[in-house]
């Protein structure tokens, strides 16, 4: 919309199809969750959807973060009846060795290749790209401008929630049902107090400084 002669972006607006219908050829979305938090995977969704024009899609599609975690379950069930989707990880053994970057990289490849198929073009959100078979854009803020970037959102996000509330089961002191393996104070508070698991980012700062500090501890303990 213009404002005073300016032009200010519509933020009540959903992503659309514009970039896909330009492409003239086949589509995949990309984007990924779970860069910041201090434990579990990195997850990438590939997706391809189908012409909004030619079959139905689930209302609302959008950044995940703008969704509530009832309708990205819904969104979720929806692109998994209509859509092609390839997921893809990258460990927390491999974050550590290559580093969360790289690891966000990889894990959007392996995206992209369990699709079964090759795209045309790759959009992927953000400002770099993986390794493609193919033509790839990186688009800023993509998840909020592209229809198949938002939908990647979505399947990546609530991929890896579903992830963690799995690892929280057998590690309950976290609250990684809760907080997703993000750094809160609720999660910080136990790795001090219980210490780190397997499934620990030990590259990240508040991982290693506790690893540390209980290892100094230790070592006091152990020359009283």
């Amino acid at each position: 919309m213009w404002k005073s002669g300016l032009l200010v972006a519509d933020l009540t607006a959903l992503p659309d199809w514009t970039r896909e219908r330009q492409a003239r050829c086949l589509v995949a979305g990309v984007d990924e969750a779970g860069r910041g938090p201090l434990a579990g995977p990195v997850v990438a969704a590939a997706v391809i959807l189908p012409d909004p024009r030619q079959i139905q899609l689930p209302e609302g599609i959008n950044d995940s973060k703008a969704l509530t975690p009832a309708r990205r379950d819904e969104i979720f069930a929806g692109l998994c009846a209509t859509a092609t989707i390839g997921v893809g990880r990258a460990s927390v053994d491999e974050i550590d060795q290559i580093n969360i970057l790289q690891a966000t990289m990889l894990a959007m490849t392996r995206a992209v290749q369990a699709l079964g198929q090759i795209p045309g073009l790759v959009l992927v959100d953000g400002n770099r790209l993986p390794d493609l078979p193919c033509s790839g854009d990186a688009v800023i803020g993509g998840d909020g401008l592209c229809l198949s970037i938002a939908a990647a959102s979505v399947i990546a996000k609530v991929t890896r929630d579903r992830i963690m509330e799995g690892l929280a089961r057998g590690n309950p002191a976290y609250g990684w049902e809760r907080n997703r393996g993000y750094g809160t104070a609720e999660h910080k508070n136990a790795i001090k107090s219980v210490g780190v698991t397997c499934h620990h980012r030990r590259s990240f700062a508040p991982v290693r400084e506790a690893i540390k500090a209980r290892e100094e501890s230790s070592d006091c303990l152990v020359s009283t």
